[in-house]
């Protein structure tokens, strides 16, 4: 069986506000890195979908700020593909203080497969490899903590 890694990053100084807590913009850009890093460990190169003709927008974004994180402070984030119909997906995460006691945010996204005329894609037609990836991995824990 893969093992899988928590997304780890530390929180940079120009990522937080005057007080030194995570402006709440940044969190999206952590869980992009996120869904990147997830791909990468599926075994899913992102590039190589783009080259193809294959885009992954972002439908929706929703975060629910638990803790404030801070500058210097590292975070895990532990992604979860909720739901996949070959089309769209829609994937959860946890953000966590690097040590797992602290819950920042929760968040969750959607997304769809697109061609670079933005019309949907099947991808079990179109990239099978992406639709078996995605299907073998829908729904499935892959930490615990």
């Amino acid at each position: 069986m893969q093992t899988y890694h928590p997304f780890k990053r530390t929180i940079n100084y120009y990522e937080t506000d005057k007080m030194q807590v995570v402006h709440h913009s940044n969190y999206i850009r952590f869980l992009e890195e996120c869904r990147m890093d997830f791909m990468k460990q599926i075994d899913l190169d992102y590039v190589a979908m783009e080259e193809k003709g294959i885009m992954i927008p972002v439908l929706s974004v929703e975060c629910d700020y638990q803790n404030p994180a801070r500058f210097g402070d590292t975070i895990c984030i532990i992604p979860k593909l909720e739901k996949f119909s070959g089309v769209k997906f829609e994937m959860s995460y946890h953000i966590y203080s690097e040590d797992f006691k602290v819950l920042h945010n929760k968040a969750r996204t959607t997304h769809c497969f697109v061609d670079l005329d933005f019309k949907p894609v099947r991808m079990k037609k179109v990239y099978p490899k992406v639709y078996e990836a995605f299907s073998n991995m829908e729904g499935i824990e892959l930490y615990t903590i």
